[in-house]
């Protein structure tokens, strides 16, 4: 697999305005506001996800991948992993 590193420096740049498409942009929407306060998530954003094409699978895909790295990484800080 190669990466495209323009992609990546716009995705690391602010991924609202990197090239991708929509489905992708909501996806990111989701996941951004799920790590900031996952307590404001409701329907309408699961509305949004149905809307580009996500079911119901994919939305709790998303959902739990999302949230096993946020929790993750939580335990990789608190136990200073990568710290030099």
């Amino acid at each position: 697999m190669t990466l495209d590193q323009e992609l990546v420096e716009a995705l690391q740049k602010d991924y609202t305005t990197a090239p991708i498409t929509e489905q992708e942009r909501v996806m990111l929407d989701y996941v951004v506001k799920l790590t900031k306060d996952a307590t404001r998530i409701g329907k309408d954003d699961h509305g949004r996800l149905r809307a580009v094409g996500f079911d119901d699978q994919a939305i709790l895909q998303i959902t739990l991948i999302s949230s096993w790295f946020n929790y993750i990484n939580r335990v990789a800080d608190a136990l200073g992993v990568g710290r030099e």
